[in-house]
C-alpha cells in the first residue's frame, strides 16, 4: 500500500511552501527551474516499485520499437496513486498563473479554469480522455530522444518530473536535456541532474522570450541523455489529458 507515511494536505504544503518568486524567475529566464524536496525517499521507492503493477496502467511504451530512444515507460490509469494525484493538484494552481502570464504576453487566449477538474473535463469533452501520467524507467545505456509531450489541441504549457532514484548511487548519466529554439539564433542548450524526490517544472511546448518586437516565441523540447550505468526512474507529471 503505497501513500500512508504522510499526513492528508503535507504534499501540497511543500509545494505551497516553494519560493514560486524565485521559481517563476528562473521558469521565465530559462524554460526550466528545480523545486527542493517532494518525495522522501521511501516515498520514491514506493511509487518506483508501482512499475511492476502492470495493473495500475493503461498502457506500455517501448522506445526502441517507437524509434523515441531506448527504455519503456508507462502511462497511469485515471485511478492515480494518492501521491501522485495529490502532487499535480498541489502544482496546478501555481502553475496556472505562469501559463496565464505567458498566454497575455504572446497575445493568445488562456482557456485553462481555476480548477484542473475543470480543465481536464474540457481535454475529455475535446476528446483528449486518456490519463498522461507517466511512469518512466531506463536501464544502462538508455536514453530518450528530444521531444513534446502534445497529445491534441489542448495544451497545459508546464509539466514537472520527480526524480525517484539517486543519481551517482542508483545510477550514472541520464541527465534530463531541454534544448530552446531562439529567435534567428542558433539553439541553446542545458542538462540537468534530477536529486532523488525533487522535482523540476519545465516547459512542454514553447514559451514566450523577449525581443526587439516584443514577446517572441521559443519553441522548446526535452529528453534524457543515455544512462551510463545503473537504473533510472521518474514520475512525470502531465497537465492535460492524451487522445
Amino acid at each position: 500500500m503505497i501513500d500512508t507515511t504522510h499526513p492528508a494536505g503535507a504534499l501540497r504544503d511543500l509545494v505551497d511552501a516553494t519560493d514560486w518568486t524565485a521559481l517563476t524567475d528562473e521558469i521565465d529566464a530559462y524554460g526550466s527551474a528545480p523545486t527542493g524536496r517532494l518525495l522522501t525517499p521511501a516515498q520514491c521507492r514506493e511509487i518506483a516499485g508501482l512499475y511492476e503493477e502492470t495493473e495500475r496502467f493503461r498502457s506500455t511504451v517501448d522506445m526502441a520499437r517507437h524509434r523515441f530512444g531506448s527504455g519503456q515507460y508507462r502511462y497511469f490509469t485515471h485511478d492515480l496513486p494518492a501521491v501522485v494525484r495529490e502532487l499535480r493538484e498541489a502544482f496546478y494552481p501555481h502553475l496556472l498563473h505562469i501559463a496565464r502570464d505567458w498566454s497575455a504576453k504572446l497575445g493568445k487566449d488562456a482557456p485553462w479554469p481555476d480548477e484542473l477538474a475543470g480543465w481536464l473535463g474540457m481535454c475529455h469533452a475535446a476528446g483528449q480522455a486518456k490519463s498522461a501520467q507517466i511512469l518512466l524507467s531506463y536501464g544502462a545505456g538508455d536514453w530518450n530522444a528530444l521531444h513534446r509531450d502534445v497529445f491534441g489541441d489542448m495544451i497545459f504549457p508546464l509539466q514537472v518530473v520527480t526524480g525517484l532514484d539517486a543519481p551517482g548511487i542508483d545510477y550514472t548519466g541520464g541527465e534530463f536535456l531541454m534544448t530552446e529554439q531562439r529567435p534567428r539564433a542558433q539553439s541553446r542548450g542545458s542538462a540537468t541532474t534530477l536529486p532523488q524526490g525533487h522535482g523540476l517544472v519545465f516547459t512542454t511546448r514553447d514559451r514566450p522570450v523577449a525581443s526587439r518586437r516584443g514577446w517572441s516565441t521559443a519553441p522548446m523540447k526535452h529528453g534524457v541523455s543515455t544512462v551510463r550505468s545503473g537504473r533510472r526512474r521518474t514520475l512525470g507529471l502531465v497537465f492535460h489529458d492524451a487522445e
